[in-house]
Order: C-alpha cells, then structure tokens, then sequence
C-alpha cells in the first residue's frame, strides 16, 4: 500500500519561491493562477516585527471532499493516495473550489477547467520527486510514502511535531507542516490590507475582502495569492427561481389534496409556472458551467455521491411529474392528475431542499453547513410559491384562493424567520462565525437586512394586515415583497458564505 503526502519544514524555507516557479514550468501553470504557493504573514511591529512564511498547495486529503462534490468525477483518488484531476470531464462547475477547505483549487484560464497540484504524478510515475522538492535550495519540502516506515518523510514526521491545515474539517490531510507559524497556516488569525506590497491583489467579488479586527488578529498577512469567488449572481438566482418552481407546486398540490382542486390557478397555472421555473432553474445552473457544452456529462458520467449529479435528479423527476400533470389537464385526464398531486408534494419539497446537502458537501464554506439550511429551504419555497400564487389570484382564482395564499404567506414569513434566528444565533466554528458577521454587519448587511424586512417582516406584517382588514392592497404588496426580499438575501447568503479566506 502506498500514501504518498508530503511534509514542509517551515524552519528551513526561505521565502523564495522557487518551489512555485517550478511548479509553474512543470506544469505549464497560467499566470495569474498557482499550484503551490508562498504566502507571508507578519507579526509584531517595528522594530520587533518577523515574517513568516507558509508553503500552500493541495492537502491530497484521505477523505477529499472535492471528489465526493465532484459530478462527473473529474477529480478523483488514485491508488497511491494522490488526488488528481481529469480536466477532458471537467464541465467547470467550480463545485470542488466551494469543497475544498484549503482553497487549493484553480480554474485555468486557458481550459476553463478545475486544476491544483497533482503530486507531479507523471514524475512519480517514473519514479522522480515533484518538481517543488528538487529545486527547494534548503530541502524545505519532502514528498514520499507515509506508509513505507523506510522513507524519509515517514521517518521526518515521525521525529517532528507537525501541524495541518485545518483539521477540525475531517479530511486527514497529508502535507505535514513543521515549525510553522500558527497564524501562517490559519487564514482566520490574519488581517488583511488593502493592497500587498507587490500588487493590488485582495479584491474579492469586486471590492475589498472583509478584514478581521486588528484587536482580533495575530498577524497581518502581507503576500498571498488571489482567490475569487467561484459562484456568483446566477447560482442566487438559481436558488430564486427553484425556490418559486419548488414552491407553487408543493401549494397548489395540496390545496387541491385539500379540496381546491375546481380552481383552475391551481389545477393549471401553478404547475405550468413550476415548469417554467424549473425550466430556467436548470438553464441558470448549466449557463453558470464554465464548460457548458459538455454538461450532458453529469448524465453519462455521472457521479452518485455528489449531490450536484442528484440534484440533476431530482430535476428532471420534478420536471417529468409537470410535465404529466400538465398532460392531465390539457388532455382532460383526471385520474393522471389526481395520480400526481400525491408524489408533487414531496418531490417538490425535495427540489427546494436538496441544495442544503450540496451546500453541506461544500465543506470549505462553513456557513453554508447549517442543519437549518433544508428547512429554511422549504419555508422559501412555500413563501414565494404563495406570493405568486397570491398575485396570480388577483386574475383568476378568487377570493378564496386570496385568503388561503395570504395564510400560508404570513406563515411561512414567520416560519422562515424563526428559523433565520434560530440559524445565526450560533455557530460550531470560527469561519462560519465570521462569515456570519459579515453578512449580518459587514460588507454584506445591506442584502441581508433588506432581505429580512423585504421577504420576513414585510409579508407577516402586510399579509396579517390584509387577512384583518379584508383589505388587498397589503396583500399584494406583501407578496412583492416576498418574491423580492428572496433576491437579496440569497444574493447575501450566497457571497457572504464564500467571503473567508481559505488559505
């Protein structure tokens, strides 16, 4: 059995880079993007000030949470324990770069697909040492098989106190630091400025990268490498419009369960509205693929594990239920409507909520871990599947679909709210805490409050409001602002989780 991993001696690095030159060359790296790099960190001030370094790069994990995320198993574990990448089944979802809780993963520019270090496995093959190891001037990196008692780096890290990067994640990583700074290896300790010595990097999403306290910091970090956020507006989006296609079915299909079957909203528009939706939910999730062309591999290659490959699943279930009761109504088929009212219910539920466990396979964005998220989910759902079936009852469905709708709006407002507060009370971890922060009072509060008064307090006040007065005007306006309070918190949501640096 053969685990090749490798260990870096912090004591002996100096800071050169060569190990990333050389990684570059080898590799035929792009610029603007890194395999290995060197990241400085700097404690104390004038004149007591020190800079540490820290050598960064793939963890080669055990239990590597990018190939379970991956949907096409692009990614994959070898026999040898190295993880490595095919990039000609790479679709560029970036799924794995949301997994990965050591930020080790690129898109290159040139493929648009999913790269990172692969242990130099065509050297390994013929028995050579990654390119890194051979030009190290202080033999800083050692790279072997942890599992040959023989080897230099099992009998190095036998003999050292060694660190990994973040192991409160689980995913046993196998590069082994020695005598590295604390602060060096662990994003959340650092500050960040505004611009590095050598570049204007930090930008993250187009503006600043939320920075910890100073009071909070143990060091500043003064050299690092870009990482942008790998999901942005459409995956938003995406949860908006899944949300309503979700949403307007699971409603309609039980108000007919419970004896609105003759309202024609309900019978005809609700699921012709979840197609729709639906429809666009999937066209937002393959036009945010950095490979598109090839997304028909999540079929034919696709990975079970992975909750991307699932969700695809459940979709075209969703899709192919509406399709037949569509089919029911327009070719006057009771019985095939009545036969699917029944499974639209939870399957609708299930396409609202399956994105809590794609979010849960995202492993390096804590926030996003929440055992909430799939309930918080289904409340969306219901909120804005009732807000469009409220607004499209001021056309056809009456009164009575009026005041059921307005029911369920202010309830599930509630609900969701209850939840968020229950959500963000706590946190397990650092880096879902100060991705918390962030979003609640940093660079991402504007969203999340004007989501919470738009799609929370807004549709409970003005939907009580109406049901009190029998008045419509809170009612629609309640229900506008449901469907718009959604965008911005999940515009929040979404960026805010990605917004702690990672390595």
């Amino acid at each position: 059995m053969t685990k090749y991993g490798f260990a870096i001696d912090h004591r002996a690095c100096i800071g050169c880079h060569a190990c990333t030159v050389a990684c570059k060359m080898e590799n035929d790296v792009p610029l603007g993007v890194f395999r290995t790099w060197v990241k400085y960190i700097e404690k104390g001030n004038f004149p007591d000030a020190k800079r540490y370094f820290s050598v960064l790069r793939c963890n080669h994990c055990e239990d590597a949470p990018c190939t379970n995320i991956c949907p096409t198993s692009a990614l994959f574990t070898r026999d040898d324990g190295i993880v490595d990448f095919d990039n000609s089944v790479c679709i560029g979802c970036k799924a794995c770069m949301q997994a990965c809780p050591y930020d080790a993963l690129y898109l290159d520019p040139g493929t648009q697909t999913a790269a990172k270090c692969n242990f130099c496995a065509h050297r390994v093959e013929v028995n050579l040492e990654p390119a890194c190891v051979i030009v190290c001037p202080t033999h800083a990196i050692i790279a072997g098989d942890l599992d040959d008692p023989l080897s230099e780096i099992t009998q190095f890290v036998s003999r050292q106190e060694t660190q990994v990067r973040a192991p409160e994640q689980g995913t046993k990583p196998k590069v082994f630091y020695v005598g590295a700074d604390e602060a060096a290896i662990d994003p959340t300790q650092t500050t960040l400025p505004d611009a590095y010595m050598w570049s204007e990097v930090n930008l993250l999403d187009g503006q600043l990268q939320p920075r910890i306290d100073e009071a909070e910091a143990r060091a500043r970090t003064v050299y690092d490498i870009d990482h942008p956020m790998p999901w942005g507006w459409k995956v938003s989006a995406y949860l908006w419009t899944k949300s309503i296609g979700a949403g307007v079915a699971m409603l309609a299909a039980a108000a007919m369960l419970r004896g609105y079957g003759r309202i024609p909203l309900l019978a005809t528009f609700a699921p012709a509205v979840a197609l729709v939706m639906t429809a666009l939910t999937g066209a937002l999730l393959v036009a945010d693929l950095k490979r598109p062309e090839r997304f028909w591999m999540l079929v034919v290659k696709g990975n079970p594990k992975s909750w991307l490959v699932r969700g695809a699943w459940v979709l075209g279930a969703y899709s192919a239920l509406l399709v037949a009761w569509m089919a029911g109504r327009v070719l006057d088929l009771p019985h095939l409507v009545d036969a699917v009212r029944w499974p639209a219910i939870p399957l609708a539920a299930l396409a609202a909520a399956y994105t809590a466990w794609l979010f849960g396979q995202a492993e390096g964005r804590d926030l996003w871990q929440s055992p909430l998220l799939a309930p918080v989910l289904i409340a969306q759902a219901t909120l804005v599947g009732s807000a469009s079936l409220l607004l499209a009852s001021l056309f056809a469905g009456g009164e009575e679909t009026q005041v059921l709708m307005t029911r369920v709006l202010v309830a599930s407002a509630v609900g969701w709210a209850a939840l968020t507060l229950v959500e963000f009370s706590s946190h397990s971890t650092q880096q879902a805490a100060k991705a918390a922060r962030n979003l609640i009072r940093g660079p991402y509060a504007a969203w999340f409050w004007t989501g919470v008064a738009l799609g929370m307090v807004a549709p409970a006040g003005l939907g009580a409001l109406a049901l009190v007065t029998e008045n419509s005007g809170p009612m629609v306006a309640g229900a506008i602002a449901a469907l718009g309070g959604l965008v911005f918190y999940e515009h929040g949501f979404v960026r805010a989780g990605q917004s702690v640096p990672l390595s």
